[in-house]
């Protein structure tokens, strides 16, 4: 699945599966634009993307803030010249009951994991359908697809990601555009590391979830890597509008 000469986006590329990504994308040839709200992260990033024989351009910005996307999108156009790929990882969650919850921190989890996914498509969108050509790859959550405790308003973002990416590859499909969602289930990130720390209860779901995964195991940041490299690749040419579940079994619908 090379993409050599390629050039992709990756939100929320500092760390977790969004540094996965954009090693994966390396690995095969790509250029790649590390996009993260802290500069040392997408710094570093990209700097391991360098080492693989490709160009890594670290951009900073807070994904809530429009303006700052469009200015962190020119910059990767600037440097990069065009953008192949766009994939929007970037997310956030609070573990927490829906009654325990608060609208502040609805705020935050919507405007980080789907407003922020509609203003990078809506920046990047106009140059791909110009060119006649691009693939965008969001990465929602297997929480959008069928629920999950504690992640009552995470799970109503993902799920919008997901009718979200299904009518715009409608939209766009006869400009050369394809669009296609990752849903990973539960994955060793630094986010997943910090719900199991914020309450005993917290622990006690992520562990029951974990036996209940027949891969026996949780996901790798480079599992997610993987499909999400499949739908930037040429093997992905004629696919467009699914949804993927990188989940080891865990959900199977």
């Amino acid at each position: 699945m090379r993409l050599d000469g390629k050039t992709a986006l990756v939100t929320g590329g500092g760390q977790g599966i969004g540094r996965a990504i954009a090693r994966a994308l390396a690995a095969e040839g790509a250029h790649v634009a590390v996009l993260d709200i802290a500069r040392e992260r997408a710094e570093r990033v990209a700097g391991e993307v360098a080492a693989l024989g490709v160009k890594g351009v670290p951009l900073v910005a807070d994904l809530t803030r429009d303006t700052e996307v469009q200015r962190a999108v020119a910059q990767a156009l600037r440097d990069l010249g065009h953008l192949d790929v766009l994939v929007n990882n970037a997310g956030w969650d609070r573990m927490q009951l829906f009654l325990e919850s608060d609208a502040e921190t609805w705020d935050r989890i919507i405007a980080l994991n789907f407003r922020a996914v509609l203003t990078t498509c809506r920046a990047v969108l106009p140059h791909m359908v110009d060119r006649r050509a691009g693939r965008v790859v969001n990465v929602a959550s297997d929480a959008g697809r069928v629920g999950s405790t504690g992640e009552a308003v995470y799970a109503g973002t993902k799920g919008a990601v997901i009718a979200f990416s299904k009518t715009l590859a409608r939209e766009v499909a006869r400009s050369g555009v394809t669009v296609n969602v990752v849903c990973p289930g539960l994955t060793e990130t630094p986010l997943l590391d910090g719900m199991r720390a914020e309450s005993p209860r917290n622990a006690k779901v992520i562990e029951a979830v974990t036996r209940a995964i027949p891969l026996g195991r949780v996901a790798t940041p480079e599992d997610i890597a993987g499909a999400v490299v499949y739908f930037a690749s040429p093997a992905a040419d004629y696919v467009t509008g699914q949804t993927l579940s990188v989940s080891g079994g865990l959900t199977m619908v």
